[in-house]
């Protein structure tokens, strides 16, 4: 029945194989990593057993459609999962609340539900964290391809933009990432300044 061990085998198994390389910020140690911020605020937030499930389920798939597109990949991702989940014994109700938890993590996010804040936060937590810099380097050779950004200063003016334009929705993550993510804003601000 609907065992997650499963789900995930055949959901990596995809991802390893299909992503493109060329992916340095939403390749698959992406996906590991919102799992782990997921299930860590997924406790604080004291979820059941079936949503904790539900929750992991939706970030195994929330990037799965850069398989096949680089944007609007929730669409792909929320196709994918309602083709393979009834095979792994989720119901239509379920997979309507996966779906719902992967288009929560389009940007600009507008999640609505507990689940979805959750995923939302774990999935832009890494900006109240230490690897802030490192992470969001890789997004920036990643953009560079893909959305065509080009110069360091037009990156850190959509950083500095995206950073103001970003809330945190879970006690967890307003408590413990919000005041070092103002840090990065800060710095990346006096960057941003110096421009001028």
């Amino acid at each position: 029945m609907r065992n997650f061990k499963e789900v995930e085998q055949h959901i990596v198994g995809i991802l390893k194989r299909d992503l493109p390389n060329n992916l340095y910020y939403h390749g698959l140690h992406h996906t590991m990593d919102v799992l782990r911020s997921a299930e860590l605020i997924g406790t604080q937030e004291k979820l059941t057993e079936n949503e904790m499930l539900l929750l992991k389920i939706a970030v195994l798939y929330h990037d799965a459609g850069f398989t096949r597109v680089y944007r609007n990949h929730e669409e792909v991702g929320c196709d994918m999962a309602k083709a393979d989940l009834p095979g792994f014994g989720f119901t239509t109700e379920e997979i309507e609340t996966i779906c719902g938890m992967i288009q929560a993590t389009k940007i600009p996010q507008n999640p609505k539900t507990k689940l979805e804040y959750i995923i939302a936060d774990a999935d832009l937590e890494y900006l109240g964290t230490d690897d802030f810099e490192r992470i969001g380097r890789t997004l920036f050779d990643e953009i560079k391809i893909y959305l065509g950004v080009e110069s360091e200063r037009q990156w850190n003016i959509i950083q500095m933009n995206f950073l103001k334009g970003h809330t945190y929705h879970t006690n967890f993550c307003k408590k413990h990432r919000e005041a070092e993510k103002q840090k990065h804003l800060k710095e990346i601000e006096k960057i941003v300044a110096a421009y001028d």
